[in-house]
């Protein structure tokens, strides 16, 4: 696998692409940060598998702080809902 500094199907920045991202509805947003956190982790289990344990500890942090995040934008979400 190549791992690319850019998106190939999103034509703008990694900063626009943030911005873009950030502008999720909060259940949407929170729901992409699980699926984020979901592939860290996957990523994770695959290199502590290839003997690479460090790195699997830092993707399993990743993993771990987006999950959290996922649940902080999630609480905003419930804040702002019924107003919606």
């Amino acid at each position: 696998m190549v791992h690319r500094e850019d998106i190939e199907r999103y034509p703008g920045t990694l900063a626009e692409l943030a911005g873009d991202v950030g502008d999720l509805r909060y259940d949407a947003l929170a729901a992409f940060l699980r699926a984020l956190a979901a592939k860290l982790a996957a990523d994770g289990d695959a290199d502590a598998r290839r003997g690479r344990p460090k790195l699997a500890a830092a993707l399993g942090s990743a993993s771990g702080a987006a999950d959290s995040a996922a649940a902080d934008i999630e609480r905003a979400w419930d804040i702002c809902a019924p107003r919606m």
